[in-house]
């Protein structure tokens, strides 16, 4: 694969994940970004045998974009701290179908975590648990449109569930409901940006990711 790292020192390694590629390995012998991961530190490192590496967060396989992982156990503790508290800032760019009523936004539900999918339901629903995101549009025309979308929350599917709620699902994300039948295994979900504190040195970090090739333009 083009493995394209985004940010590494010490402590961290950022790398722009492709649509389509696990996130972590999955107990099968399909192969994850962590594994790549795991094989470039080596190669850098001039390492063999195991490599302290994990995932922060998780993308879905389908979706692309900024993965962050932890070098350190000191690193990686300190991000799930941060993470507990609130203290990353995750941008995703989406292009969807239709257009969203208002030019800038928030999207409030509740949502079930069923089998391999998100389903939005009820307050007073058991099991079921809030979730919130802003969102802008950047772009529009033809029929579909840019979103830049802020979270605030961190559930399941939460993006995907909450844009095919509010009658705008990501551009062929069959299993929310795009009518868009693109092949490849691919949705055009993509985390673009993401702020973090440097565990080590306290500085903000902004770690940006280009889209990936396949992602839908939008024309006027």
């Amino acid at each position: 694969m083009n493995f394209n790292v985004l940010y590494h020192d010490n402590h961290l390694l950022a790398v722009n994940k492709p649509a389509g590629l696990l996130t972590q390995p999955s107990g099968t012998e399909r192969t994850s970004l962590e594994d790549c991961a795991k094989a470039y530190i080596r190669e850098v490192n001039n390492k063999s045998g195991n490599v302290f590496l994990h995932a922060v967060h998780r993308l879905d396989r389908v979706v692309s974009g900024v993965v962050l992982f932890a070098c350190t156990g000191k690193a990686l503790s300190r991000l799930n701290a941060d993470m507990r508290a609130r203290r990353f800032k995750k941008l995703y760019h989406a292009v969807v179908s239709g257009t969203p009523p208002e030019a800038a936004g928030s999207l409030f539900h509740y949502l079930l975590h069923g089998d391999f999918k998100a389903e939005v339901v009820g307050e007073n629903h058991p099991g079921a648990r809030e979730c919130r995101l802003e969102y802008r549009v950047l772009q529009t025309g033809g029929g579909i449109s840019l979103l830049e979308i802020q979270l605030h929350t961190g559930r399941y599917h939460q993006i995907r569930a909450q844009l095919a709620a509010a009658g705008c699902p990501v551009l062929a994300d069959g299993k929310y409901g795009s009518p868009d039948k693109r092949s490849g295994g691919t949705i055009a979900l993509h985390h673009r940006q993401l702020t973090v504190i440097h565990p080590v040195s306290k500085e903000s970090i902004v770690i940006d990711a280009p889209y990936p090739l396949h992602f839908p333009a939008v024309k006027n």
